[in-house]
């Protein structure tokens, strides 16, 4: 069960994906849904830019035009907080955030400006590395939506890629893959590049198939991703979300695939 959705957001056009993926997977858990923004110490309050959610709901048909705030929970279960952190670094800012809030998954985009790729041009902060990692649904720049952009529908996932390897070991990964997934009906695709595939149990202690094949890593998973409706891939390490990802496979495969990428945390 989902209980605690962020959304980081650096207010620009480019995040409105992955904000609409965010606000319907808050509604779909009926749970806390936080909207994020990293700003200048010395910039003003800037409320008014913080994506929409009142205005997405009445374009889904969800809520009556000209709706109050309070009948965002009423209609959705949805508890919603804007969040603003003064900082000039927005990856120590989500850092803080962490390791006072409990969050069970952040939603981000991978588009220019916004979200990741902001986030990423910075250097990552030691202290990042002491933050308990959390499992992130990124959209990059051509990844396709599930969300009906006038209606909210979502889409189901049917097909979900899981890039495996031995380092880091996907156990734990996959453990918290499974969580996510409880109930739902999607077809797990476990694939190895390469030779040595790690042998991956289920919660009966059978072996799981994993498919093996050989080719470039990045360029032979971008292939593979291809008939996928999602892609979740453990992330390197415990040095950190946004540590995890820079320069490594997944910025790569989530920079240039077509469609989402979860990014869970390897380690425990």
């Amino acid at each position: 069960m989902i209980e605690s959705i962020v959304h980081p957001t650096d207010l620009s056009p480019d995040g409105e994906l992955a904000f609409e993926h965010a606000l319907r997977l808050a509604m779909v858990n009926r749970c806390n849904f936080t909207l994020l923004h990293v700003r200048d110490s010395e910039a003003g309050d800037d409320w008014d830019s913080f994506p929409r959610v009142r205005e997405t709901l009445e374009r889904w048909g969800v809520l009556e035009p000209g709706s109050h705030q309070r009948d965002v929970h009423a209609k959705t279960g949805v508890n919603v907080s804007k969040y603003e952190i003064r900082g000039e670094d927005p990856v120590d800012g989500l850092a803080g955030y962490l390791e006072l809030h409990h969050v069970d998954l952040i939603v981000m985009a991978s588009r220019g400006r916004a979200g990741l790729g902001r986030m990423l041009n910075g250097s990552v902060s030691a202290r990042l590395a002491q933050v308990s990692m959390v499992p992130t649904l990124i959209f990059g720049p051509d990844a396709r939506s599930f969300v009906d952009e006038r209606t909210g529908s979502l889409e189901r996932i049917r097909t979900v890629l899981v890039p495996v390897d031995n380092d880091p070991a996907p156990h734990a990964a996959i453990r918290r893959l499974d969580a996510l997934a409880e109930g739902l009906d999607v077809r797990f695709d476990y694939l190895h590049v390469g030779e040595d595939a790690p042998v991956i149990m289920d919660g009966e202690g059978r072996p799981r198939p994993v498919r093996t094949v050989e080719g470039p890593l990045v360029e032979t998973l971008l292939t593979e991703a291809a008939a996928a409706d999602l892609v979740a891939m453990p992330m390197v390490g415990r040095q950190g979300l946004l540590d995890a990802l820079r320069g490594s496979t997944t910025e790569r495969v989530v920079s240039e695939v077509r469609c989402p990428v979860l990014a869970i945390p390897a380690g425990s």
